[in-house]
């Protein structure tokens, strides 16, 4: 056909009028690209990765409650297992611990617990979830587990967890994923096992079975509140008024006798190391409850580590062991602190030094 008009002069000026010409040029090859570029894209892509791994690691620092000095647990057999958290998960984990012993409950029901809510939160205390989910459990008040502001209650959110499973015949001897999803009826029951060797970990140092096995960095400047004030009301908010019988304050050498509301004091004396200490006197033989009370004095020692940076805790002495605030490792040091009557420091008494 004959290219008339607009379209012919085109054609005379490019010589492309034949259609198996503009064919063969279609069919040209591009150049391939040049090493620049390629280098170009090779960067392109690395800058990539790196974004979406530092996406990837502020994720989990929100996860699992910031950055900054830990805390670790590790096996009191010394086999190398360990789990690392944050001080926010900390301060959660001993409580869960702590109201789980209150109820006269078994190790492994603290276990269950600990579980738990490092599957629904991470051990941390959040105002949100699936539908209206809140708290350590992702317990929900529609489902009648409590009004939102006692869900947001860590004590509350634990007491009422532990009631139901409780409640679960035989929860003793069921895999652990069987007796937490009898109490949360979740959507993904299989998830809490991945979580069983870290709640095994913190259940035996938080109940006080596993000795100085517990350990903070701490962060004193960071506290939310400071001072045996602040310390005695902790104990009496995890472990309540009857189970803390006794507690004494030393402010600068000069003893103070200070009692737990509703308990008895007994004045007992610190190691008069200087600061304020909480002294926690802890008896020899058996506790009320059957466990020993050696292990008693490490729960509340682990308990105190636990919320060294909530409450400006510097310095936890127990059983001729030592944690300091600040320390690189953060462990548990020999020490030869000693009693009132110039006798070891064995096993009498918890001392809890703050910083003000």
């Amino acid at each position: 056909m004959r290219q008339t008009g607009r379209a012919a002069r085109r054609s005379a000026r490019t010589g492309l009028g034949s259609p198996a010409r503009l064919k063969y040029l279609v069919r040209v090859p591009e150049p391939s690209a040049s090493p620049q570029r390629r280098g170009r894209l090779l960067r392109t892509g690395a800058a990539f990765a790196v974004l979406l791994a530092v996406a990837g690691y502020l994720v989990v620092q929100y996860l699992t409650g910031g950055t900054g000095p830990g805390c670790k647990v590790v096996s009191a057999g010394g086999g190398g297992t360990s789990y690392a958290f944050t001080p926010e998960q900390a301060v959660n984990a001993a409580t869960i611990a702590a109201v789980g012993t209150g109820r006269d409950l078994p190790e492994r029901a603290v276990t269950i617990a600990l579980a738990t809510a490092l599957q629904e939160s991470g051990l941390r205390n959040i105002e949100h979830g699936d539908r209206d989910s809140l708290g350590l459990f992702q317990q929900r008040p529609s489902q009648g587990w409590g009004t939102p502001k006692e869900i947001m209650d860590p004590t509350y959110s634990a007491g009422v967890f532990y009631e139901h499973l409780a409640k679960v015949p035989g929860y003793q001897g069921l895999p652990l994923t069987v007796a937490a999803q009898r109490v949360q009826r979740s959507g993904f029951p299989e998830a809490y096992a991945k979580h069983e060797p870290d709640a095994t970990l913190l259940a035996a140092a938080l109940t006080g079975r596993s000795a100085a096995t517990l350990t903070c960095q701490g962060r004193p400047g960071a506290a939310r509140a400071a001072g045996p004030d602040a310390v005695r009301a902790a104990l009496v908010r995890d472990f309540g008024r009857d189970a803390v019988e006794e507690a004494g304050a030393e402010v600068g050498g000069a003893v103070t006798p200070t009692p737990v509301p509703s308990a008895p004091s007994s004045g007992a004396p610190s190691s008069g190391a200087g600061g304020r200490t909480v002294t926690l006197p802890v008896r020899s033989g058996e506790g009320a409850d059957g466990r020993d009370v050696r292990e008693r004095g490490w729960q509340l020692a682990h308990w105190a580590v636990a919320n060294a940076s909530a409450l400006h805790i510097e310095r936890v002495t127990y059983a001729g062991r030592e944690w300091t605030a600040g320390v690189t490792d953060g462990a548990w040091h020999t020490t030869d602190a000693k009693n009132g009557d110039g006798t070891a420091a064995e096993a009498s008494a918890v001392r809890i030094t703050t910083g003000r």
